[in-house]
């Protein structure tokens, strides 16, 4: 990516919710993601890597099986690689996040909400 990216625009290409986005890849090893969140997504884990959730708009409670974690505007939470993790969102969200290249957004869960990482136009 050789052009500069604005967060609104960016989102202003999103169709809807849990389609990530890729903003940039640094050193060809870590995505930077966008997407907007809304409603309960899956429980899941990422065995190999970290996650971190970058809340741009919204709240966005991340459920773990101990405790909520609840970010807003500004905040952002670290899951722990292998950590069990559910994001929801009563109303629409939009967060950055930021993984490994390769990692799936539903982990070792699969299913329907599996996205393939889409580009920005």
């Amino acid at each position: 990516m050789t052009d500069v990216r604005n967060l609104a625009d960016s989102l202003a290409k999103i169709p809807g919710p849990w389609q990530p986005h890729r903003l940039a890849t640094v050193n060809d090893q870590v995505d930077m993601k966008i997407a907007k969140l809304h409603g309960e997504f899956v429980w899941h884990m990422h065995p190999e890597t970290d996650e971190l959730f970058l809340v741009i708009d919204g709240e966005v409670v991340i459920q773990l099986r101990d405790r909520d974690v609840v970010l807003g505007a500004g905040d952002l939470f670290v899951v722990p690689q292998g950590v069990e993790h559910c994001p929801r969102a009563e109303h629409e969200a939009s967060v950055i996040m930021i993984e490994r290249t390769g990692t799936v957004n539903t982990g070792d869960a699969g299913g329907e909400l599996t996205a393939d990482l889409r580009e920005l136009d």
